[in-house]
């Protein structure tokens, strides 16, 4: 099985990745012992700052931010941990989800955790994160897990983590990413889908690739 965090913090170390970190810790402690092999893969988003905000603007996708999207795309568990800025998760961990196709994380399992410097923001990863993640149609785990500078010190993060963690372990475990694209993946609305049968002989074809409407001979 393949985790992959993804995490937004900025500074070297950040609270989001030491969070992520946390939560995988207890993903992979459960796996110990079992049959199965667990990979552990992670994007800073700090590292990709740049190539992020060129492809909001020109859709353009450097081979820094595609290696960091097929990572997700062969994902079977995700950690997404943003910092929390003026009630919201920071702009570039939105950002980054914003640049991904819609397709890209139909089914996948994920975990979502925030951190902030002040309690007031608790309710971040339920209210704003929860619903972006909908849209992108994953299957967020029923517990997220919120970290201010006092709950460092409290049982119950750990608690949290642990419970997140059992969560995600059991739906990667199910496979239900996997059977959701062998058997569901027509029945979804696809904005763009390679096996669709596309008419390229037309006059909305030819101008859309800089001919003239009408073919010459």
């Amino acid at each position: 099985m393949k985790l992959v965090i993804v995490s937004a913090g900025t500074s070297d170390p950040s609270t989001s990745r030491m969070l992520a970190d946390r939560i995988a810790g207890r993903v992979v402690g459960r796996v110990t012992g079992r049959r199965d092999d667990i990979t552990v893969a992670a994007i800073e988003l700090r590292e990709l700052a740049t190539d992020v905000a060129t492809a909001l603007t020109t859709q353009l996708v450097s081979p820094k931010l595609q290696a960091a999207i097929d990572l997700l795309g062969d994902a079977d568990g995700i950690i997404a941990s943003a910092p929390v800025y003026k009630a919201g998760p920071s702009g570039l961990f939105t950002s980054f989800f914003h640049v991904l196709d819609n397709d890209l994380l139909i089914g996948k399992p994920v975990v979502l955790a925030a951190t902030a410097g002040t309690a007031r923001h608790a309710l971040v990863a339920d209210d704003q994160m929860r619903p972006m993640f909908a849209f992108l149609r994953t299957l967020v785990v029923p517990t997220a897990v919120f970290a201010a500078p006092e709950d460092w010190s409290d049982p119950a993060l750990a608690q949290r983590a642990d419970r997140a963690a059992a969560e995600l372990l059991l739906l990667m475990d199910s496979g239900f990413a996997t059977a959701i694209r062998d058997q569901s993946w027509g029945s979804y609305q696809h904005e763009f889908r390679p096996d669709d049968e596309i008419e390229v002989d037309t006059d909305l074809m030819r101008l859309a690739a800089g001919g003239s409407a009408v073919e010459e001979s």
